[in-house]
Order: structure tokens, then C-alpha cells, then sequence
């Protein structure tokens, strides 16, 4: 078995089964990999329509298993815990993987077999149309955009794959005991977020040279609720709550570091987001402020 593919899910009924169809449609032999659906105690009918899945798709190898405990992190490790391949992808319940993605993967491997830890393009598939006038290159990272580079390149310091996209060594994953459960992602109406922030950054901690290769793409998912106000807040000031709990154990200094940074961030949105105003776009402009200050919020506690 070469790979894993790990799809976390909960209540996602409705585009569960277009990942799950993206997998079986894989230009890479269904002989060499295996699908885990690591269902977070989903309340729909998710179950029912994954497994009725599985028995129409016999020639692939799914397998589908319910974690009680609510958190992406917890799933992931779950998942992660019974998968039989060297190397483990993580991909959301409502992203599309192109047909190549998987071929993409293992060519990359094979090609570098010392990397242990990897990550992809992840293309936004806006439900409402377009994507809104006032999202920006530094907004859209929040619904998932992500287009690091045209080509392969080893991630800067701070930078990392994100979520629905990333691929790792079993090996590896042992190694830093998989995802921080401190940081689960969304737990009911509360998100602790930055898990694989927290996860990569653990990975270089350790030595190991991440990088992007940007023909390995998904397409994901932008409902019309996640352009609201009340989703952006949520996002965002899960991203504060999670470095706050990222850094506890760096003590007062890091604590303080970390706010410092958060505060320029801040005042850098408004320096930005004047020049969007400039350029004609204040919708932009506001966007971006409330994303610094709702994520300086979160790490503040609130």
C-alpha cells in the first residue's frame, strides 16, 4: 500500500460523496492506495450514503470509521492510526481532487524520497458564482484559497500546506505523534484552529524540509454561508485562539512575542487596506481589518 488518503468529515452529507467519487475516478492504480473516512460523529446521514458508497465500489479500498471526539485533529489521528500506506494525504469532505492528484502525489515521492512532508494547490469552488468583490489575496485564505507558487519550492519558515491538501510520511507522522489534539479545529460553534500550522511547524522543528508542488490540486468547496460575517469571525478568531494555544508552552516572553506580532499584523491590514481604498476597493480594505483584528480577538481570548 503507497498511500492513505485520510477525509475527515462531519455533516457534509451533501459533498461527501463527490470527494469519495473523486478518489474512485483516480488515473493512479486503485490496487495502491486506500481511502479512510474518519467521520467526526456526524449527525446527517453521512454514514448511511459513505457506506452505500463503499458497497457500490467494491473494486476500491474504502474504509469508514465514526470518532466520537469532536475535533478535526482527533479524527485525523484516528484515521491516521489504522492507515496501511507510507505515505498519508489529508483531504477535506468537500474538496475535489483532480483526477491526476493521487499520480501526482507518488511521482513526486518517487522523485524525492528524502521529503517527508508536502502540500498542494487548493482551487476555491464558490457555490454563489463568483468569488466576492471584497476578497482579497489576503482574505481568501480563510475559505481555503491556496496558490503558494507556479512551481516547486520548498515552503519559507512561517509558510505551510494547508489542510485539505497536505501529505506527510507514516513515518514522519509517528514521529511528532500526529496532530496536536490542544488545537481540534471546530468543536460545535467553537474553532481552536491552526492544527496544521501546528503540525508542519512541528515537522521543520524536527528537520524536515516541507514543500509545495503546485500540480497537485484540489478543488474546494466556498458555501454561501462561509462568505458571512458570522463564518469569517468564526475562522479568523479561531486562528488567534489556536496560536494562543500553539504558544502556551513558550511561557510569558512567547505570549508577548506573539502579541506584538499580532498587533503589527493589525496595523499593517489598515496601511494595506489604504491602498485599497486608493485603488477604488474599501470593501477590501474592510475585510482585511476585520480579519486582523477578529483573529487579534481570538488570541486575547475573546
Amino acid at each position: 500500500m503507497e498511500i492513505s488518503v485520510i477525509i475527515c468529515s462531519y455533516n457534509r452529507e451533501q459533498y461527501i460523496l463527490n470527494a469519495l467519487q473523486s478518489m474512485v475516478e483516480q488515473t493512479y492504480a486503485a490496487t495502491n492506495f486506500e481511502v479512510i473516512v474518519a467521520d467526526n460523529n456526524s449527525t446527517d446521514n453521512t454514514p448511511k450514503w459513505v457506506n452505500t458508497f463503499i458497497q457500490n465500489n467494491k473494486s476500491h479500498q474504502i474504509t469508514y470509521l465514526n470518532e466520537t471526539q469532536q475535533g478535526a485533529s482527533y479524527a485525523r489521528n484516528t484515521g491516521a492510526a489504522i492507515a496501511k500506506g507510507k505515505l498519508l494525504v489529508f483531504m477535506d469532505d468537500d474538496a475535489v481532487a483532480y483526477p491526476n492528484f493521487l499520480e501526482e502525489i507518488i511521482k513526486f515521492n518517487i522523485a524525492n524520497p528524502t521529503i517527508q512532508g508536502f502540500g498542494g494547490r487548493i482551487i476555491p469552488l464558490y457555490m454563489g458564482g463568483s468569488e466576492p468583490n471584497w476578497m482579497s489575496h489576503y482574505t481568501s485564505s480563510l475559505v481555503g484559497n491556496f496558490n503558494y507558487s507556479n512551481q516547486v519550492i520548498e515552503f519559507a519558515a512561517n509558510r505551510y500546506p494547508l489542510e485539505s491538501n497536505m501529505i506527510v510520511t507514516a513515518n514522519a507522522f509517528n514521529q511528532i505523534n500526529g496532530f496536536n489534539k490542544n488545537l481540534p479545529g471546530v468543536q460545535g460553534t467553537l474553532r481552536i484552529g491552526g492544527e496544521g500550522k501546528d503540525f508542519f511547524m512541528r515537522l521543520k522543528a524536527n528537520g524536515y524540509a516541507i514543500y509545495y508542488v503546485p500540480t497537485i490540486i484540489v478543488e474546494h468547496v466556498v458555501e454561501v454561508s462561509k462568505l458571512t460575517r458570522a463564518y469569517m469571525y468564526r475562522v479568523a478568531s479561531g486562528v488567534g485562539r489556536g496560536e494562543r494555544e500553539r504558544i502556551r508552552t513558550s511561557g510569558s516572553l512567547g505570549f508577548t512575542k506573539k502579541l506584538i506580532e499580532y498587533i503589527f499584523k493589525y496595523f499593517a491590514s489598515i496601511a494595506i487596506g489604504l491602498y485599497y481604498i486608493a485603488k477604488g476597493q474599501p470593501s477590501k480594505c474592510l475585510a482585511l481589518i476585520q480579519f486582523r483584528y477578529d483573529a487579534l480577538k481570538g488570541f486575547l481570548g475573546y
